[in-house]
């Protein structure tokens, strides 16, 4: 049956998300959720009838959230549906191309890959920020461009004055697709306000991180109407069920908002504690990190990244030698972790 997929389904090796990698253990730092298991109530009605495709209540109380308008939003199984449809509705199988910059989110290139569309990469530069002449060359026949910030797995933020530049050389050419996961840790940093002077931006947002609704999939696409009634032609015709929606909407209210603010404090606090502890180990190098997670660098990565998983501490191997990431949990996940890569380099 196999060889009835398409080519390039056969040759595709799938993203290895932190579940499909497993693990047992009682601190699960792998994957980037919040360890907060906020309680919501849902009545469950309606479940015979179809979910509108984009429920208006959800779409106005993002919409509000995020200091857009209602038509400038787009909600969507995920931020990894969102990927998926700007490929789908803008990219020509066999002709054109994505660009991406790692090292960085898998999905972008997982999700081209599917579709038969070309993945181009530029490589991050040594600070981890934008090689903007090496894009510049690779122009040509790009239609969607992915910059990831904070950038996962590395943390660190691409510089406003570079992503300005990167809008102003794809005009007319690309859309430039921000990724926003984890812009709720450091909001004055996002890109939103930059939507109104340029129509070629996307971005991607999500209710999994700061929100800690992983489990529920709701995701974001923020653009210029123009590009959102182009995704909304691709789209499934019911991609949010009701009592995602519902759930969605609690978390977005002024109580769920204030939550929310309140959780992302105390998990920076937990991240500035693990920066320090961490620092403080000789023969490690701690990133700067501004998402809900810090990338580590260890004399060798690999034994420590075994070492934990054994010890039922769950962490993310990173594509960068050496390098480990490591989400932000509570303080006794934190503190657990620390104690334990103390130990190990005792």
């Amino acid at each position: 049956m196999e060889k009835l997929a398409r080519k390039q389904v056969q040759q595709l090796t799938p993203y290895l998300s932190a579940r499909r990698i497993g693990g047992t253990g009682d601190v699960w730092l792998n994957a980037n959720e919040s360890p907060f298991n906020n309680e919501y109530k849902t009545n469950f009605v309606r479940l015979n009838r179809y979910s509108e495709c984009q429920p208006k209540e959800l779409i106005a109380a993002y919409a509000a959230y995020a200091g857009v308008k209602p038509e400038q939003t787009l909600t969507s199984r995920g931020a990894d549906e969102g990927i998926e449809l700007l490929v789908r509705a803008f990219c020509e199988p066999g002709e054109d191309a994505i660009l991406y910059c790692p090292p960085t989110y898998g999905m972008y290139a997982i999700s081209a890959e599917t579709f038969g569309v070309e993945r181009r990469t530029v490589p991050l530069t040594a600070d981890w920020q934008l090689d903007l002449e090496g894009i510049k060359a690779n122009l040509d026949g790009a239609k969607l461009l992915f910059v990831c910030s904070p950038n996962n797995p590395t943390g660190n933020l691409v510089k406003r004055e570079d992503i300005i530049t990167l809008l102003e050389m794809t005009k007319d050419k690309a859309i430039v697709v921000m990724d926003e996961a984890y812009i709720d840790f450091c909001p004055e940093a996002s890109t939103v306000d930059l939507l109104e002077q340029y129509p070629n931006l996307a971005i991607l947002r999500t209710l999994s991180k700061a929100f800690a609704l992983a489990g529920l999939r709701c995701g974001f696409t923020l653009a210029n109407q123009e590009v959102i009634d182009v995704l909304l032609k691709v789209i499934a015709p019911y991609p949010v069920p009701i009592p995602v929606a519902e759930i969605a909407i609690q978390a977005l209210s002024e109580a769920g908002l204030a939550r929310a603010k309140y959780q992302v404090l105390d998990l920076n606090a937990n991240r500035a504690y693990l920066q320090v502890g961490l620092s403080m180990i000789g023969g490690l190098q701690v990133f700067d990190g501004w998402g809900n997670y810090m990338l580590v660098k260890f004399p060798d990565g690999d034994a420590l990244f075994k070492a934990a998983w054994d010890n039922g501490i769950i962490l993310r191997n990173s594509p960068i030698e050496d390098c480990v990431r490591i989400s932000v949990g509570n303080r006794d996940e934190c503190e657990k972790t620390l104690g334990f890569i103390r130990n190990f380099y005792a």
